[in-house]
Order: structure tokens, then C-alpha cells, then sequence
């Protein structure tokens, strides 16, 4: 059973910044992805961005490219989620998964592991 434990969320102002963590419980394997979500109130659960541990390959929504960073660190079985340049659009709860084939990883029911979510929060 993989458990992810999400740390990192908070309180900023627009145009500041937060660094968001997801450590596995075990070493994810390797041909899966694993993501970032994300679920504003009244609104469904939405794609942020996969990286894949072999190769580091990452995926972002349109939303969130050029200041969002998604990375990895396979010693640690642990996730990242830089944000840059928050905007108060960027305001959620904030879901690291495991488990989803590479191809089908903007997906949230391809997921087989969920953390318990980290509330971020952007005032204007």
C-alpha cells in the first residue's frame, strides 16, 4: 500500500511563491507517473501537472506552464510542485497521485493513490 503525505501549502500573496512536497511511503515504480491535482470549492478536481521518474518527462496545464515546476528526487520518493507567480485562480486544495500509466496521467481516475491534500491559498 503506497501512502503520499503532501506538505507545503499556505497563505501568499499574488505574484509570491510556495514549494510543495509529496514523499511516498515506498519507491513508486519507475514506468508510472506521478501528478499534482488540484480542486477549487464548487469546482472538479483538475489536472496540474505529471512527471515520470525514469527521465524526469513533464507534463503541465496550459494554466500553469511557464510557472509551475514539477520535479522529482527517486532517493527520496518524494514529488515537487514549484509555484511561481501565484495568482488567486491558483486558489485550492492540492492533490499529489500515484499509480497512473504515463499516457493517461492528466487523468485523476487513472490514479491509484492519493495524498490528503494541501490547502494553498492566494489573497489578491
Amino acid at each position: 500500500q503506497v501512502q503520499l503525505v503532501e506538505s507545503g501549502g499556505g497563505l501568499v500573496q499574488e505574484g509570491g511563491s510556495l514549494r510543495l512536497s509529496c514523499e511516498a511511503s515506498v519507491r513508486i515504480f519507475s514506468r508510472y507517473a506521478m501528478g499534482w491535482f488540484r480542486q477549487a470549492p464548487g469546482k472538479e478536481r483538475e489536472f496540474v501537472a505529471r512527471i515520470v521518474w525514469i527521465g524526469g518527462n513533464t507534463l503541465y496545464a496550459d494554466s500553469v506552464t511557464g510557472r509551475f515546476t514539477i520535479s522529482r528526487d527517486n532517493a527520496k520518493n518524494t514529488v515537487y510542485l514549484q509555484m511561481n507567480s501565484l495568482k488567486p485562480e491558483d486558489t485550492a486544495v492540492y492533490y499529489c497521485a500515484a499509480g497512473a500509466r504515463v499516457g493517461m496521467a492528466t487523468i485523476h481516475t487513472e490514479y491509484d493513490y492519493w495524498g490528503q491534500g494541501t490547502q494553498v491559498t492566494v489573497s489578491s
